[in-house]
């Protein structure tokens, strides 16, 4: 936009009564203070076009992240990024680190896992050590804390083989004790690290709006905040080490109670005559509100993100949030504080695992309201085929965590 002076105002001098005087002044200040509206406009509007020309876009409110980087430049450098857990998670994540201009070097034994990486830009290496041999940042993303351990504290991992100038940033989401025993690891090792396990599902990683909640140091998240601001539509410092892992079991906690919820007032509103459609827009901006019911409403064909549309295949595990849940009830012991509803969806996962659902999402639990697990004599088989086996290991379940 040209940046032109804008012409000069110009007050009348002529002389007039005093009324008529008092009045003017009046209509020309509103007119001055006009002008000056439109001049913060205009200047506003060059300011946006520019920004948006080098990739940064303005913050939706004050508290997110100081902006979203999507470019290249001397402000927010490229940077060597060494990543861990290729699944339905980490290949969206990273294919989001790759378009803004980062080199990112993965690892996963999953073969579908590396291929889809592979599709989005990341450079698929053959080993944990080749991925993190030259990282400026390391992101860990696997299903259980006992694969974290294994993969950046072990003989050939992360700890082993990385620069001692990388930080290390495990975004699974794992127990607080094996998060904390992490940091001290990685402090005595000579590394700075981070617990930054995410919230927001598949959908989010893809379209770059996770949530990162982020314990340690907050000196070594700025060092990282260039990276997570691509993948993040908001990151809270949560404090000191494992307190990222606190936030994400309790918000996964009551995210499985509102699923259950939500699995229940959908197929009693169905029987009770509602249109669906309807019900889930007026639940959706009523007090039944929540993520659950607006993203994963379990009646095929009213939200696209529903994994009810595609058979509960992908998305958010049944092992996985029962894992999470079980972490939550763990704490709940530790702390004394009493979990009866997480118990009771806890239960319901465990019924989903028993027929062989640990891999489906775990909206799949719409089952055992609705009545075609077979609980109500059918037979509930239809779309309803088991996923893998259960032993799998980390890197062959793609590290599927959220």
């Amino acid at each position: 936009m040209p940046n032109e002076a804008a012409a000069p105002i110009r007050v009348p001098l002529r002389a007039t009564s005093s009324r008529t005087s008092r009045s003017s002044a009046r209509s020309t200040w509103s007119s001055l203070k006009q002008r000056a509206l439109l001049c913060k406009i205009a200047q506003s509007v060059c300011e946006i076009g520019t920004a948006r020309m080098v990739g940064i876009t303005a913050p939706r409110s004050q508290d997110e992240c100081t902006f979203r980087q999507r470019s290249r430049g001397k402000d927010v450098p490229a940077m060597n990024i060494g990543w861990i857990g290729l699944g339905n998670m980490g290949a969206p994540m990273t294919a989001n680190l790759v378009a803004a201009g980062h080199r990112v070097k993965g690892f996963d034994l999953s073969e579908p896992a590396r291929a889809a990486a592979a599709a989005g830009g990341v450079t698929v290496v053959e080993s944990v050590a080749d991925a993190v041999a030259d990282a400026d940042l390391i992101f860990t993303m696997l299903p259980a804390g006992q694969h974290a351990k294994a993969v950046i504290t072990g003989a050939d991992g992360v700890l082993a083989s990385a620069p001692q100038t990388a930080v290390v940033i495990d975004s699974s989401t794992i127990d607080i004790d094996t998060a904390r025993e992490l940091h001290n690891a990685a402090a005595g090792a000579g590394f700075r690290f981070l617990d930054a396990p995410v919230s927001g599902g598949v959908s989010g990683a893809a379209a770059g709006t996770l949530t990162f909640m982020v314990g340690g140091d907050a000196d070594v998240l700025d060092v990282a905040r260039p990276a997570i601001e691509v993948m993040a539509g908001k990151i809270f410092h949560c404090g000191g080490p494992g307190n990222g892992q606190a936030a994400k079991i309790t918000n996964n906690m009551m995210l499985g109670i509102c699923l259950q919820a939500t699995c229940e007032g959908a197929v009693l509103a169905e029987r009770l005559g509602l249109d669906a459609q309807t019900f889930y827009q007026l639940a959706s901006v009523s007090s039944g509100d929540s993520w659950a019911l607006r993203t994963w409403y379990p009646i095929a064909g009213v939200t696209d993100t529903a994994a009810v549309n595609r058979d509960f295949e992908g998305g958010f595990a049944t092992a996985l949030l029962r894992k999470d849940i079980g972490l939550a009830l763990q704490a709940g012991d530790t702390t004394g504080t009493p979990l009866a509803f997480a118990q009771a969806v806890s239960d319901r996962l465990d019924q989903l695992v028993e027929k062989g659902w640990e891999n489906k999402d775990c909206a799949i639990m719409v089952r055992l309201v609705d009545g075609s697990d077979g609980s109500d004599g059918s037979d509930g088989s239809a779309g309803t085929q088991p996923g893998p086996a259960a032993g799998t290991t980390a890197q062959q379940q793609g590290a599927r965590d959220e």
